[in-house]
């Protein structure tokens, strides 16, 4: 038991410790100018779809009046 208690604290924590706080800097970091421009593209895309569905909503609300109690 004494062993793998011994080998732990000596492999593996550390390494443990190292990718803990690697990740922790990363985050800290912010946004890459990739994942910005990744980031403002869904965007565009997600203001897209919502004056897409709004369009069809309002079709919808024209030609059938009661659709949304259907559902």
């Amino acid at each position: 038991m004494m062993v793998s208690v011994i080998i732990f604290m000596i492999i593996v924590a550390p390494i443990w410790l190292v990718l803990h706080y690697r990740s922790k800097k990363q985050v800290s970091q912010g946004l890459s100018q990739e994942e910005y421009i990744q980031l403002s593209e869904l965007s565009e895309v997600a203001d897209t779809m919502a004056d897409r569905i709004q369009t069809l909503e309002a079709i919808l609300d024209a030609e059938t009046p009661n659709w949304r109690t259907k559902l």
